[in-house]
């Protein structure tokens, strides 16, 4: 398709979702915690308060990154899209790190002997990773379009 103008969505959309996918590792890893990482998927309110602790230092390290690039690069980014997006990530991410609700839908997709291999570092690890990025597409798309 020769002469294809490449829209400031698309745009938009391809420099958020690398950054949001390294802020997520800066935010999930080193944002975080020991007693997060390790009280929020208990069943109770200490495990809930440890999740939004967790999630509440997640979102400021992504929300950082997606500001600094609205302004740096002047994004056309609107503040609708840009609390949609981060509002995705943060629920999304609150969701699947009580663990005990990705377990859940694991063993609903057939995947909970997967989930298990490895102990905590394998495959749930992996199912965790790959559900925090898929929701970070899906957040990413939604500040550059909405």
């Amino acid at each position: 398709m020769t002469g294809t103008v490449v829209g400031p969505s698309a745009v938009t959309f391809a420099v958020l979702l690398p950054a949001l996918l390294v802020a997520h590792q800066v935010g999930d890893h080193w944002a975080q915690t020991d007693h997060q990482a390790v009280a929020k998927g208990r069943r109770d309110r200490s495990g809930r308060m440890a999740c939004v602790g967790h999630v509440a230092s997640y979102t400021v390290v992504t929300a950082g990154t997606v500001a600094v690039l609205w302004w740096l690069l002047g994004l056309p980014v609107t503040p609708v899209g840009f609390v949609a997006g981060q509002a995705i990530s943060a629920v999304t991410h609150y969701w699947a790190d009580r663990r005990f609700t990705l377990s859940w839908l694991a063993r609903v997709a057939g995947k909970g002997a997967f989930a298990r291999l490895g102990g905590p570092l394998g495959g749930g690890y992996i199912l965790d990773q790959s559900w925090h990025q898929l929701w970070l597409l899906v957040a990413a798309l939604v500040t550059a379009v909405a």
